[in-house]
């Protein structure tokens, strides 16, 4: 067993199926899953919305980096996928109200789909400790 390896769940039933964490820190370094926007009743947060869907994907991302014992202020990394690249700015409206005063780098992609088709975006984090 690795010490130095530090594993962080979410809740979702996804992570036992797939065999993911939501973060892992190891060392001084954090990674985020792909994080969706799953509510705390299991369904889809924000239906429809991409700044709601975003910003709950923040939400959990948040918790993780917490709970790995680093901040938004330790973020190096972020990556937006979304299913329409057309609607980034309401993903980006999300992101700088989290990250304007660290800005981290930052790629926006589009994908064809994600797990469930009411999700429109999925956020993915790094972050080094100092």
């Amino acid at each position: 067993m690795d010490h130095d390896r530090q594993l962080v769940s979410s809740g979702s039933p996804l992570e036992p199926r797939i065999g993911f964490s939501r973060a892992v820190r190891k060392g001084k370094h954090v990674a985020v899953a792909g994080t969706a926007p799953i509510g705390d009743d299991g369904t889809t947060a924000g239906r429809g919305d991409v700044h709601a869907q975003t910003v709950r994907c923040l939400d959990i991302a948040e918790a993780a980096l917490k709970e790995a014992g680093a901040s938004l202020g330790d973020v190096v990394r972020t990556r937006i996928m979304l299913t329409d690249v057309t609607r980034w700015e309401e993903a980006a409206r999300a992101h700088g109200e989290r990250f304007a005063s660290v800005r981290p780098v930052c790629t926006f992609v589009e994908v064809s789909r994600f797990i469930d088709p009411e999700w429109l975006v999925e956020v993915e984090i790094d972050a080094i400790l100092d």
